[in-house]
């Protein structure tokens, strides 16, 4: 099966389809609705040839259906046919949970996405578990208040850090995880990893998409994956 992943994030959406190297990406931002997304997605894959969609979505997706609508990105999201507007078949996923799939090796997993605001998932033996840690209280706000993109323009680099290696030992010590992978596009901006962490990739969003359409192939629970060797 040829398989067309799709990754929204708040500043771009980005693509990858079976057979292909490189993504391709287009901006996304705040009047992007999922009619815009379905179109630029289109536009941007061209001649690829694909059977069937995977899609990362920033919120709450629950049974393979979005449930609220997304803080950064236009409205129109809950209810709509992706289906149909792509004419394939399609499977939607928290986009934190998917690149979490997609860096998954073993044991329990804790994924942090630093992007333009705080994705955040578990995965337990292979299985994903999202998580909206991002809109959990902290300080005078939210988690994402001080980990997000805004909060990285607003405090600046250092104190940023400062807050994501403090708001990152507080989730270790709530989860106790084997492996805790800082992913998301800020994570370049991190001058070093918090203690215990490795870096993920933006990359991994596309593994976890091909896992996805894989597992639903082999009549699994689509978000269950078999233990990786490492590398």
């Amino acid at each position: 099966m040829r398989v067309l992943v799709v990754d929204v994030g708040g500043t771009n959406v980005k693509i990858l389809a079976t057979g292909q190297r490189t993504p391709r990406k287009a901006p996304s931002g705040p009047k992007m609705t999922p009619a815009k997304m379905v179109a630029a997605v289109k536009a941007l894959a061209g001649t690829w040839r694909y059977d069937a969609v995977a899609i990362g979505y920033p919120g709450r997706v629950s049974g393979g259906r979005i449930m609220v609508e997304p803080h950064n990105l236009g409205r129109g999201w809950v209810g709509f046919n992706f289906t149909s507007a792509f004419q394939r078949p399609v499977q939607i996923m928290n986009d934190a949970a998917m690149q979490a799939l997609g860096s998954y090796k073993r044991g329990v997993l804790l994924f942090l996405g630093l992007g333009t605001g705080l994705g955040a998932a578990l995965v337990a033996d292979g299985v994903v578990i999202p998580m909206e840690l991002a809109h959990l209280s902290f300080k005078n706000g939210t988690y994402e208040d001080y980990l997000g993109a805004r909060a990285l323009k607003k405090l600046g680099r250092k104190k940023w850090q400062k807050y994501v290696e403090y708001g990152t030992r507080r989730m270790i010590e709530a989860v106790l995880p084997d492996d805790v992978v800082i992913g998301g596009g800020n994570v370049k901006k991190l001058k070093k990893l918090p203690k215990g962490c490795r870096a993920g990739n933006n990359a991994y969003a596309f593994t976890g998409g091909f896992r996805l359409w894989e597992n639903a192939a082999s009549r699994r629970p689509p978000a269950r994956v078999k233990s990786l060797r490492t590398a």
